[in-house]
């Protein structure tokens, strides 16, 4: 097993799929004591991790009922017994064997499908599952079970977070160089999920797009670095022409190990997925480039994974944030786009930008920024008839001054962001206020765009 240490281990891996399930202390136990010689002999092995560079325990949990419940990426709760005894799993593998007799094709296993099928139970523990359960969120600061089943919870954290939410706002506002409205989109952003999905279309994404981003003192890596402390889990892509040409996104069949080998975009729900555009260079993508940014394309738009099982594709739903950030407009699209707008004159950036952690919230706050964004995404969301009657006049007497100026589409992306806003201020229903507010901040994000598409008249 691998003996590096729990807090040492890379800062961007996501949570684990059903194969790979990390956090047993048994594991680590086992981890921290495993010799040399099982870790020289662990490098050899294909733990086929999702995510380039991952290290950690890793165990194939045996289920023995109802395994059809559970889908690829969930994050589950797992309870059963660990088994780290080769002897046990020699003692498995001759009960395999046996029970082939009755069943011919369970001998039809080829060498590299045992190979990778059964690896040594001393660097591979099996975890024989008694009983598990999806999970709604992997926060560890919120209660594993419904928000609605801890009333008490609830109100005490809907109470606080308006409060919460202006402590945020500031936060982000500092770091996104004095822009507050970028600092908006960047929260309602970190709130969204994938709710339901009307027939192809998933309802509640909100891709981000932060344009106008600094190339000077690794500004994007600082920025993921402080998303990457208030998420329970994220990925840093940096979308370089060699990683673009290079890397595995998409999850790929091996029909000679008869296994699917990991891809990057093989991500748990709600993982936040930062792109940084700012690593683009001039050079040619190749196939496996153009298939990545394809991959990613279909990723924003669709919420959709195609995996790759060489004579055809198939579909699997996620759910993952992705926030794009860029020096002019994303190549990739986007829900909406903001151009940041420093507040930091030139001369004084790098300067600036050293000083950024010097505002970084306490222990204590961030652990109330942890909860508010999860809380916030939980929440569940209703509009009256009385707001929807409201909403729908409000878009007649649009369209009656400009028919031009606004589109149904547009009315679709004001109502994701008046949902958004609703419930980062911990309101469940969407309030007249809520969507002048909604207006407001959209009028603003748009009158930015065309004051920069005049002084920028190349740019889309």
């Amino acid at each position: 097993m691998d003996t590096q240490p729990q807090k040492q281990r890379e800062p961007q891996s996501g949570p684990h799929s059903l194969i790979e399930q990390q956090g047993n202390s048994d594991c680590k136990r086992q981890e921290t004591e495993a010799p040399s010689t099982q870790t020289a002999s662990a490098s050899h092995i294909d733990l086929n991790f999702p995510l380039p560079g991952e290290k950690g325990p890793s165990c194939l949990v045996k289920v023995y009922e109802d395994w059809e419940s559970f889908k690829l990426n969930d994050t589950l709760e797992v309870y059963g017994i660990l088994s780290v005894s080769p002897a046990l799993s020699a003692l498995a593998d001759e009960k395999d064997a046996s029970s082939s007799v009755l069943d011919p094709t369970e001998s039809m296993e080829t060498a590299e499908e045992q190979r990778v099928h059964s690896p040594p139970a001393s660097l591979v523990p099996r975890l024989h599952m008694l009983y598990a359960k999806p999970l709604q969120h992997n926060n560890p600061l919120l209660p594993s079970f419904s928000l609605t089943d801890n009333s008490a919870f609830l109100s005490s954290t809907l109470s606080e977070m308006a409060t919460i939410r202006a402590e945020l706002l500031t936060y982000f506002t500092h770091v996104l160089l004095g822009d507050s409205l970028a600092a908006e989109y960047l929260i309602l952003h970190l709130i969204s999920s994938v709710y339901t999905r009307r027939d192809i279309l998933p309802l509640g994404k909100f891709t981000l797009n932060l344009s106008g981003c600094p190339t000077v003192a690794s500004y994007t890596e600082r920025l993921y670095q402080i998303i990457q402390q208030l998420v329970p889990s994220s990925y840093y892509l940096g979308m370089s022409l060699q990683n673009m040409n290079q890397m595995r996104l998409v999850p790929k069949k091996d029909y000679v190990a008869n296994r699917l080998v990991s891809g990057a975009l093989q991500l748990a729900r709600n993982t936040s997925l930062f792109l940084d555009e700012t690593k683009l260079e001039q050079g040619q993508l190749d196939t496996t480039g153009v298939r990545n940014v394809t991959a990613l394309g279909n990723l924003i738009s669709w919420q959709k994974v195609d995996y790759d099982f060489n004579y055809h594709q198939m579909e699997f739903p996620c759910n993952i944030n992705v926030l794009v950030v860029s020096e002019g407009r994303s190549l990739l699209p986007s829900d909406s786009q903001v151009h940041v707008q420093s507040h930091v004159a030139p001369p004084h950036m790098e300067e600036y930008l050293s000083s950024i952690h010097m505002h970084s919230p306490t222990s204590s706050q961030l652990n109330k920024l942890r909860i508010y964004l999860c809380v916030a995404r939980l929440l569940d969301y209703s509009i009256s008839d009385e707001v929807t009657k409201s909403v729908e006049d409000d878009f007649v007497d649009m369209r009656k001054d400009d028919p031009q100026s606004i589109s149904a589409e547009d009315l679709h992306k004001m109502l994701v962001v008046a949902r958004l806003l609703s419930l980062s201020l911990g309101q469940t229903s969407l309030s007249r206020d809520t969507w002048l507010k909604a207006k407001h901040i959209e009028a603003q994000r748009r009158s930015r765009m065309e004051q920069h598409k005049c002084v920028n008249g190349n740019e889309p």
